[in-house]
């Protein structure tokens, strides 16, 4: 089973969110490779999957305020990572996430 088979398998539920860090930079312009611990971390992710919602009293799903596909903003910590054929993601709720990104 491919990579996009097996996330299209994990769907998350409530108001959880599925991102993927964006990868930093491995290499310069100029072709040098910059050492791992040098690598500056990048808190951009995007959404891979979302939940339906939390539930409200009446039980209907408070929409979230991302989609898949959008850029976001992640806080330094936190998430819970999921492995998918050596791929890493994290699972955020909705509230935790702390911006959208709009190019």
């Amino acid at each position: 089973m491919s990579a996009a088979n097996k996330l299209k398998s994990i769907v998350p539920l409530l108001d959880r969110v599925l991102v993927q860090r964006i990868k930093p930079v491995e290499k310069t312009s100029s072709g040098i490779f910059i050492p791992e611990k040098a690598q500056e971390a990048i808190n951009e992710a995007y959404v891979v999957a979302v939940g339906k919602g939390a539930l409200n009293k009446e039980g209907g799903h408070i929409p979230l305020q991302v989609n898949t596909g959008d850029k976001v903003i992640l806080p330094p910590f936190g998430g819970s990572p999921v492995k998918v054929l050596g791929e890493e993601y994290l699972l955020f709720r909705d509230s935790e996430i702390l911006a959208k990104v709009v190019e």
